[in-house]
């Protein structure tokens, strides 16, 4: 029997490239949007909004007219805020932590009874790297993605009575438009006009650089297809090893960190 996949943010990025590639595999995929009428997709598109709490209570009703049972839930949808962390206003950095945390944990909330009455089920969450480490200009995002992971690591023994499987994926830089539709922060200290300068360089240098998408594709895929998934997975180039070192050799990290914007 075919399994049925929920994937939130599945308009564009890597929710897009995901609920194309499970549909071509024959998955039942159902995708969420804030405005799923633009959108011309094979896979049926509903109507989402994480920052909308009605929004949320009422969706749950939708996706049950259109599905009898929910196999698998993926938490994509989210975006990013850039920028040094003393000049970044504090109504951004509260909305960075509405969308990607709060309405993240709302949604899967509200979806739980569901999948503890089936006593069966999956959750996977699109983290980031940056969930696991600290990188400049980036604090409120890396923060958020922290909190994503703290929830999950804990929710996942909650779960497992249920026989619900809890992962987290963890991508590097990935050629999506979750870079170039960032929220940046407008720079107004000069005392850090050089180091912005070094850090914004540095970070469109990884965005240069970045791999495609499927990558993390595939990754979600190999998840939903095993029967004892991982919980933490990091993706992409040079992941294990950032995690490795700032582990194991926290020192050398930092200098990496360092070195990359001197």
């Amino acid at each position: 029997m075919s399994k049925t996949i929920l994937i939130t943010g599945a308009s564009s990025g890597f929710g897009l490239v995901l609920a194309n590639d499970l549909h071509k595999k024959g998955f039942k995929v159902i995708g969420t949007s804030r405005d799923p009428q633009k959108y011309n997709v094979p896979f049926k598109l509903l109507p989402l909004d994480l920052d909308n709490d009605k929004s949320i209570n009422t969706f749950s009703q939708k996706l049950f007219n259109e599905i009898e049972r929910l196999d698998v839930l993926v938490n994509n949808a989210g975006f990013m805020v850039t920028g040094i962390a003393e000049e970044t206003p504090i109504e951004i950095a509260r909305q960075q932590f509405e969308t990607n945390f709060w309405g993240t944990v709302k949604l899967t909330n509200i979806l739980l009874p569901y999948l503890r009455k089936q006593k069966s089920g999956q959750i996977i969450t699109v983290s980031s790297i940056v969930g696991l480490i600290g990188p400049p200009n980036l604090s409120y995002y890396s923060a958020s993605k922290h909190a994503i992971e703290g929830y999950f690591k804990s929710l996942r023994f909650e779960l497992h009575q249920f026989n619900i499987k809890v992962s987290v994926v963890e991508p590097v830089w990935f050629k999506t438009n979750l870079g170039h539709n960032a929220v940046s922060s407008v720079g107004n200290i000069e005392d850090y006009n050089h180091y912005r300068k070094k850090v914004n360089v540095a970070t469109q240098k990884g965005l240069d650089e970045a791999q495609s998408p499927a990558v993390v594709v595939n990754a979600i895929s190999k998840l939903i297809e095993t029967k004892e998934p991982k919980f933490s997975n990091p993706v992409g180039k040079m992941s294990s090893m950032i995690v490795f070192l700032q582990q194991f050799a926290p020192k050398m990290f930092e200098s990496s960190i360092l070195k990359s914007i001197k």
